[in-house]
């Protein structure tokens, strides 16, 4: 019964957490029983029990309750079967969702290596738009996972791709969230790539786009400007803030906040 493998998925979390605190009575009960149980029904024919089973692996990513060999032994095999060219449809949306959702609670090194190939031919994914739209929303969290090697010799031409694609909402897409992506790149592909790609969003032939463009066009300015002068400063939540001088923070000590969030890279631009 569907209902029943979905309640299950849902106790996994707390049970884990149960297991990791009692570790000396219970050493390989997650391992051995619980984490096969989320891997198998990330498959299930259910999508209420894949979705089920997806949440519950991400909460056990964000709790680092994953062992390192189950995620790249396990984990990521089965996410990359499921995107494979030839997946259902259904499925592979399922599974480019969830691997962009993973990029940031893992390695850098698992990420680039097991995962990034696969994001890269999901963004030139030519039968399913919903694939390539997944892409753009997430293309500057993968960036900032795998760090700015990686970004600009492997990421930047799918950018290019994907800001230049024929569906209006992939271009808008890449326009929210084009300042999180520059501002993992150097200061010379910035100005000698981004700037130019920058241009021809906020000339886009869809309004739509444009106006997406023009709300990132100051967060995206200020990816030139020097940190430690400027004092701005990208948070753990992907926010831009302003980091304030010592000056102001002494002079403004009772107040509540020492910072002020301008603008969210991924902003709706509706």
């Amino acid at each position: 019964e569907p209902t029943v493998r979905t309640e299950l998925m849902e106790q996994i979390p707390p049970i884990a957490i149960f297991l990791q605190e009692s570790r000396p009575n219970f050493p390989t009960a997650f391992f051995e029983y619980l984490m096969p149980i989320v891997v198998r029904y990330l498959t299930d024919v259910n999508n209420q029990v894949r979705k089920a089973g997806q949440e519950a692996l991400l909460i056990l990513l964000e709790q680092d309750l994953v062992a390192q060999s189950d995620i790249e032994n396990k984990v990521c095999p089965i996410l990359l079967d499921l995107s494979a060219p030839d997946s259902d449809d259904e499925y592979k949306v399922e599974a480019v969702n969830i691997i962009c959702k993973m990029a940031s609670m893992l390695s850098r090194t698992t990420v680039e290596h097991m995962l990034l190939p696969r994001f890269c031919e999901l963004c030139s994914d030519g039968k399913l738009f919903q694939v390539r739209k997944i892409c753009a929303a997430n293309f500057g969290d993968i960036c900032n996972a795998v760090g700015q090697e990686a970004t600009e010799r492997l990421l930047i031409p799918k950018f290019f791709e994907l800001c230049s694609d024929s569906v209006w909402g992939m271009r808008k897409a890449c326009a929210e969230c084009f300042m999180a992506v520059s501002y993992t790149t150097s200061p010379e592909v910035r100005r000698s790539k981004l700037s130019p790609l920058f241009i021809s969003l906020i000339s886009d032939t869809c309004r739509w786009v444009r106006q997406a463009a023009f709300q990132s066009l100051g967060p995206f300015i200020s990816t030139f400007a020097n940190p430690s002068s400027a004092g701005l400063y990208i948070r753990e939540d992907g926010t831009l803030s302003i980091r304030p001088s010592a000056q102001d923070v002494n002079s403004n000590s009772c107040q509540p906040s020492s910072n002020v969030t301008l603008m969210s890279p991924n902003a709706n631009a509706t």
